[in-house]
């Protein structure tokens, strides 16, 4: 995602309703996002689909490694022996 650039970006929410369509049609151009204002204060953000699919494909990788980080402190772990044994058991033992 671009960075946000404050002079296009930020739009109150009277200027949205007018120009959304065009505002739609750019959030996928320029993949800034787009913040829109009500009473002078930010009340929403506009993502392509595309960026929100990257941001949300980010945070489940992020959860993920704290998890097996938060494993790995608490000692919840295998070795490689241990798991191969247990993904034979699972999945039968590969063919040589």
């Amino acid at each position: 995602m671009k960075p946000l650039q404050v002079s296009e970006d930020i739009l109150p929410i009277a200027e949205f309703k007018t120009r959304a369509s065009e505002v739609v049609r750019k959030l996928r151009e320029h993949r800034r996002p787009v913040v829109i204002t009500q009473g002078g204060k930010p009340a929403a953000v506009l993502l392509a689909p595309e960026e929100f699919d990257q941001l949300a494909s980010r945070a489940r990788f992020l959860e993920a490694v704290h998890e097996g980080l938060a494993d790995a402190e608490a000692g919840r772990v295998l070795s490689d022996e241990e798991l191969g044994a247990i993904l034979d058991e699972q999945l039968g033992k590969p063919k040589a």
